[in-house]
């Protein structure tokens, strides 16, 4: 099933994102725990694409495995960051024939051994330029793309942002996801804004539970994202108790997503971080909500 189809139904659902072991040795625990999280039965999962491409046979491997035995559709994430237009006319070629119908088209972080490399001559620079060869290579391909509600980190302005984000689904994104946010704020703003630029597909939230202290400087190192004196409250109650922290982190997603749903929005995509118990926890706190 294409996720644009879903999301046109408007109903309310919820959406998990794992991602590929980097070895050989580490994959049948990392399947283990995707096929656990797809017996959840959600909308839809997205399994993410390593640095490189490094990981990109498991992400294939392990998007089949979640659509083939579970029937859970699946987006399969592809990254251009140093990719030759050779490896991604391949990687094409091995979605379709999987018989994947998403990708989500980003451009990837820069891997530490290619900060600061000539980046003119690489084939692709911009996720703008992979969703024009997806939609080259196969018109009937459902493409997602990323957005930053607060800013992007290599970008001016806001303004900047926006406009680039614009001509990303003009050339061809049918959804866009969010980077993850912890003030829910930021997201009605950012929405009224890409509205009034004519950004009018839909916006799927992505949402980060934090369920151990150590991810919060990681997530504020990734995303650049604001923590509102709630959340930091929060961590600071509860962040030397694992067991607590963990509970206290759940608690806090599953209230942003509440609120989500509340205000309009009908699917939320949960960065799952293939933590089975986690996304059971989430899901099971919003049953009613979603009549599961």
């Amino acid at each position: 099933m294409k996720i644009i189809d879903l999301l046109n139904q408007k109903a309310l659902s919820l959406s998990f994102e794992v991602f590929p072991p980097k070895t050989q040795m580490n994959f049948d625990s990392v399947k283990t725990a995707t096929e656990e999280i797809a017996k959840l039965c959600p909308a839809f999962m997205s399994v993410t694409y390593g640095a490189g491409g490094g990981t990109s046979k498991y992400t294939l491997d392990i998007a089949k495995n979640i659509k083939e035995l579970y029937g859970v559709p699946t987006l399969e994430h592809l990254t251009c960051v140093s990719s030759t237009k050779e490896t991604v006319k391949q990687k094409i070629a091995e979605i379709k024939a999987a018989g994947i119908e998403n990708v989500m088209a980003l451009r990837g972080d820069i891997p530490p051994e290619l900060e600061g490399a000539d980046r003119s001559r690489w084939d692709y620079n911009h996720a703008i330029d992979l969703v024009r060869e997806l939609k080259s290579a196969n018109p009937d391909f459902c493409i997602g793309g990323a957005c930053y509600p607060e800013i992007h980190p290599e970008s001016a302005t806001q303004k900047d942002d926006i406009m680039h984000l614009k001509e990303k689904v003009d050339a061809g994104c049918d959804f866009l996801t969010t980077q993850m946010f912890f003030d829910n704020n930021l997201l009605y703003n950012f929405l009224y804004k890409i509205r009034e630029a004519g950004i009018t597909v839909p916006i799927i939230p992505g949402i980060m539970p934090i369920t151990n202290a150590n991810q919060v400087a990681r997530a504020i190192k990734l995303s650049g994202s604001f923590m509102p004196q709630r959340f930091k409250s929060l961590v600071d109650k509860f962040g030397s108790d694992p067991n607590a922290m963990k509970q206290a982190g759940i608690a806090y997603a599953t209230d942003q997503i509440i609120d989500l749903y509340a205000n309009g929005i009908t699917n939320v995509h949960v960065y799952s971080m293939n933590k089975p118990d986690v996304a059971a926890k989430i899901q099971g706190n919003l049953s009613d909500i979603l009549g599961k």
